[in-house]
């Protein structure tokens, strides 16, 4: 079957069939607008009018207010009178892009003239409307304003999106235990269950939750991810859920949480199992409720968000310990998708040597054709406690290090060092073969070390754990090269 590329495989000839199931309405958030101006006929008529075209709107009427408004909600635009009592339309433009710098700004103005232009659009704002205005000319600008928003998050999410795209050749196995962790990954990329991936450090769960993600009903929109344990949890919550401008320390204006920022897409939480007991309750409420609230803020915001948690911790265990909480485990783990460590499908380590071969030659200049047999009999002895991450850097540095197109041990430095009591699996031929008496002899000699090694080199005690005599014993070290390090036989 070769090389397994999720994308290829789930999205090829159904990419059109992956709907979204089931009666459960998506939560759409409408652009909010803020109007500011100290004319009740204007903000009434601006208000009337954007909420007929599907705007959530609100006003203030002059600049203080408005600032107050926005240290407690984020605005999609703004769109302010330049003279107003106390606080001018300018001023208000600066203030705005300190607390909330994502936050289109419109200017209205009576007295329109070629400098206050210039300095309003020094200063930030978008767009300078003259009054009396038309209410089309007014909507137009508002719509292309948001609009060139949009394209712009849409344009950073495609170049992130096709990045994360290359990134799926990466994820090998042609063995049973990798097709089964592929086929579960096809079956639940179409739900909309919340996903929970266990698996040892290095096995690749943050590709499966890609995989999952861009072959499922949400891989139009973003692929947040976060490492729990990588954030100190004074700022987890201000990650994850946001804040208001003031609501601490440090908190200099309006902030989305990654909740926010993943609407209508996916979530990834790394290392959820390292999240403190604080924050568990306040990621439970999202999942049941599908709303939260920002850090200072008064308001819940509705999301619609896939999470896939991913930890290579024994959960259970942790629920028991009572260091996680038992209900967020169970709504996190709607789907459990356990990822088998490396030393487990020996079949895939050909498949990945020769993908880390051709990902790490080329951009090093050298033509790697593959390995030695001896190379291949050491990787598939070797424990690989790191995994899949553990080989890659393996490979990365031996490639570094070849100065001829077949990789030997001694590119790989001391890891067959560590590897020479482990005994290569007999029942597993790779895709080009092997030699089975260069196999043979490979295990042969370990067996001998093991058995020296387990006697501390009693050649005499050695040979009876083989159930040889003492003679052929003598004889295999001799073949193999084998000097032990006492002179004594006995």
């Amino acid at each position: 079957m070769g090389f397994v590329m999720p994308y290829d495989i789930f999205c090829r000839d159904h990419r059109n069939a992956c709907k979204l199931k089931g009666n459960a309405p998506i939560i759409r958030r409408m652009e909010k607008i803020l109007i500011v101006d100290n004319e009740k006929s204007m903000r009434d008529l601006l208000t009337f009018a954007l909420k007929r075209e599907g705007y959530t709107v609100m006003s203030a009427d002059d600049g203080d207010t408005a600032l107050a408004m926005l240290s407690q909600d984020i605005f999609d635009l703004i769109l302010t009178d330049v003279r107003m009592p106390r606080m001018s339309g300018v001023t208000l433009l600066k203030e705005a892009k300190v607390v909330s710098p994502q936050t289109i700004v419109i200017m209205m103005t009576a007295y329109a003239s070629t400098e206050s232009a210039v300095t309003a659009m020094k200063e930030g704002a978008y767009d300078y409307i003259t009054k009396p205005f038309q209410l089309d000319e007014v909507r137009l600008i508002i719509q292309n304003a948001l609009e060139r928003k949009k394209l712009k998050a849409e344009n950073i999410h495609l170049k992130k999106e096709l990045k994360e795209r290359a990134a799926f050749s990466q994820i090998i196995g042609n063995s049973p235990k990798m097709q089964k962790v592929l086929e579960r990954v096809e079956k639940v990329a179409t739900s909309r269950s919340n996903v929970l991936i266990l698996g040892e450090s290095g096995t690749g769960k943050e590709l499966i939750a890609r995989a999952i993600h861009f072959n499922s009903p949400y891989r139009d929109h973003p692929f947040v991810t976060i490492n729990c344990s990588a954030v100190p949890e004074s700022l987890l919550e201000s990650e994850l859920f946001g804040h208001m401008k003031g609501s601490f320390t440090g908190a200099v204006a309006n902030k989305e949480g990654l909740f926010e920022v993943a609407h209508e897409g996916s979530l990834l939480l790394d290392e959820i199992g390292d999240t403190p007991l604080s924050i568990q309750a306040k990621l439970l409420r999202v999942l049941q409720e599908k709303e939260f609230r920002r850090i200072g803020g008064t308001k819940d915001i509705k999301v619609d968000v896939r999470v896939i948690a991913a930890t290579n911790q024994n959960l259970e265990k942790r629920v028991a310990e009572g260091a996680f909480r038992a209900d967020l485990f169970y709504r996190l783990a709607v789907i459990p998708i356990v990822i088998p460590p490396l030393r487990e499908r020996p079949e895939d380590i050909p498949l990945l040597a020769d993908f880390f071969i051709k990902r790490f030659g080329p951009p090093t200049g050298k033509a790697i054709k593959g390995v030695t047999a001896s190379v291949m009999q050491g990787l598939l002895a070797h424990p690989w406690k790191g995994n899949v991450r553990e080989m890659q850097n393996c490979f990365e540095r031996a490639i570094a290090m070849a100065t001829g197109d077949i990789l030997t041990p001694e590119d790989f430095g001391d890891i067959f060092v560590q590897s020479e009591t482990m005994i290569p699996s007999p029942t597993f031929i790779p895709k080009e073969g092997l030699n089975l008496e260069d196999t043979i002899g490979a295990i042969e000699k370990q067996l001998l070390l093991k058995a020296l090694e387990e006697t501390n080199w009693v050649k005499k005690e050695a040979a009876k754990r083989l159930h040889i005599n003492f003679r052929s014993f003598r004889y295999r070290l001799e073949k193999h090269g084998i000097h032990t390090p006492h002179t004594r036989e006995d």
